[in-house]
């Protein structure tokens, strides 16, 4: 069984559903998603979007406060760009129906973030992202181009190598056909076939394990995008936040939202003592590759399992109405954070690499498109700024759909590509082996791979997935497809990428730091004085 759209969309979260919003007044749109549709990362943002807004506030200023989070790895084309661009795509989400919360004088209620030299986030209370996915969901739901397939795991984008025709890594007219999809309800591989494809399926942050991520955060589009021979870059920059729940049990992580610091909240030792001027000058709202590593090593000091975000100094109206979630799930653990300092560990939360694109989201595969956190548009650099990335999605969705529908007229179909081929594989029911080989990789990439790095860590990281890749490309082989069996194959490749990267990066640059390289920041130098 096989599908013809003209724009098919991997991903439903603000990514996924702004393309596709934009896209289906062009052509018709498929739109994939693995698990339900409002099963995204996109839903878990608490803080918001960073935009432009009133004075104070400049582009200028918000493009310098990128390019310094980034440590000056950022692109600074894309940069500006995106920031430029900041305030029209952030009333847009207002006419879809986005309700960002306002001041008694009708203005935005802006927040300030880590790394931020204005006031400049919008939010929605500490659920910004859950009205974000609502409100764009149930705008394509409404509308008649697009169709939804939830539950269905794109497998593979399908390229000439599914003709037959061989193509290297170097090739620079490798195109993309469509992509061959898990449909649950036949249990077969259904294939897809569309003019355009946008990858947009979100982060890579289980393949830790303790991580913010929904537990559908596998890497998918990196991986499908590598094996299809696609540019992938930046990814030994892993973004942990600094401030998640520490509730061992819990998996996700719930996460502290950093607007919850620029409300004042502070980060305090075992001993109730402010650390963080240790570090760095701006203290707890230095960016946050500073405030986890300080955070990390705090905790190797002390050999305590977490450090406390103190918030009793906030005032409580102030917590009642900008942070209630935070408040409800703290108390529902036995927490009172009006009262109580909160119990704090960091965890893996956003992928700063992906999917290589130029400004208008373009991959180097011909006619595939990535948007969000799977890709790499250049604008983080080595260390996202907070509140960037949803910025970021919006940007770049809407710049992607301008160039796809222009090209999507000059594109047709190709119709030589084979269905799935299944044959000689079996029922495999060896689930306690894929299982286990995930928590093996979670092991690894916690152990060494995490904040702080080293030569022989990463090297020890090798060679251990090096094992455990044969072990699962070997079964993938022999298996007949579930769900399971790929997400793992997906989750072992992006490791390797990330190792890969990191291994290749011969200093410490924001979020990859290394004890084996000359530190270029004052910071950097603490903590490795203390070491």
């Amino acid at each position: 069984m096989r599908k013809k759209v003209d724009f098919l969309v991997v991903g439903s979260g603000i990514a996924g559903l702004c393309f596709a919003l934009k896209a289906a007044n062009y052509g018709k749109v498929c739109l994939i998603t693995k698990a339900n549709i409002d099963d995204t990362a996109t839903k878990y943002a608490q803080g918001g979007v960073a935009a432009v807004i009133y004075h104070p506030d400049t582009y200028e200023k918000h493009i310098r406060d990128t390019m310094v989070a980034g440590d000056e790895l950022s692109d600074k084309k894309i940069v500006e760009i995106t920031i430029r661009e900041s305030t029209a795509r952030v009333m847009e989400l207002v006419e879809w129906g986005v309700d960002f919360d306002k001041t008694d004088s009708g203005k935005f209620s802006l927040a300030k973030e880590g790394g931020h030299s204005e006031f400049r986030v919008l939010h929605h209370k500490d659920i910004t992202g859950s009205e974000i996915e609502k409100k764009l969901i149930l705008a394509s739901k409404r509308h008649p181009n697009i169709e939804i397939l939830e539950n269905h795991l794109a497998i593979e984008i399908i390229t000439q190598h599914h003709l037959g025709i061989e193509v290297s890594r170097k090739t620079t007219d490798i195109a993309c056909f469509g992509a061959y999809v898990y449909n649950p309800n036949t249990k077969k591989v259904q294939t897809i076939l569309s003019k355009v494809t946008m990858m947009a399926t979100g982060g890579i942050g289980t393949v830790y394990g303790h991580t913010t991520n929904p537990d559908i955060a596998t890497g998918d589009g990196v991986a499908m995008v590598y094996r299809a021979k696609g540019a992938v870059e930046g990814m030994e920059f892993v973004q942990f936040h600094p401030t998640t729940l520490y509730n061992p049990k819990e998996s996700p992580s719930f996460l502290i939202t950093e607007a919850m610091r620029g409300a004042g909240a502070i980060l305090k030792n075992t001993d109730g003592i402010e650390f963080m001027a240790n570090y760095d000058p701006r203290g707890s709202l230095a960016p946050r590759d500073i405030v986890a590593r300080a955070i990390d090593n705090e905790l190797k000091i002390s050999g305590a399992d977490h450090l406390f975000l103190d918030a009793t100094s906030i005032n409580r109206q102030i917590i009642f109405e900008h942070f209630p979630n935070i408040y409800a799930k703290c108390l529902s653990v036995g927490i009172d954070i009006t009262r109580d300092m909160i119990p704090v560990v960091p965890a893996a939360h956003y992928s700063c690499g992906g999917i290589k694109t130029d400004e208008w989201g373009r991959s180097t595969i011909l006619n595939l498109y990535a948007s969000g956190e799977c890709a790499s548009t250049g604008l983080h650099g080595a260390n996202r700024l907070a509140s960037n990335s949803l910025l970021e999605a919006l940007v770049f969705s809407h710049r992607a759909c301008l160039n796809a529908v222009e090209e999507v007229q000059k594109i047709d179909f190709c119709d030589d590509v084979p269905e799935w081929d299944s044959e000689g594989t079996v029922l495999n029911e060896e689930m306690v082996l894929i299982t286990q080989t995930k928590k093996e990789l979670q092991t690894i990439m916690s152990n060494y791979v995490g904040i702080v790095r080293s030569n022989l860590r990463l090297q020890r990281a090798f060679d251990r997935l090096e094992i455990l890749y044969r072990e699962t490309e070997d079964l993938y082989k022999k298996s007949i497809l579930f769900p399971e069996i790929c997400e793992l194959r997906n989750m072992i490749n992006v490791g390797y990428l990330i190792i890969k990267n990191a291994m290749e990066r011969k200093e410490s640059r924001g979020l990859h730091f290394s004890l084996d390289y000359p530190e270029h920041r004052d910071v950097n130098q603490v903590i490795n004085d203390m070491l």
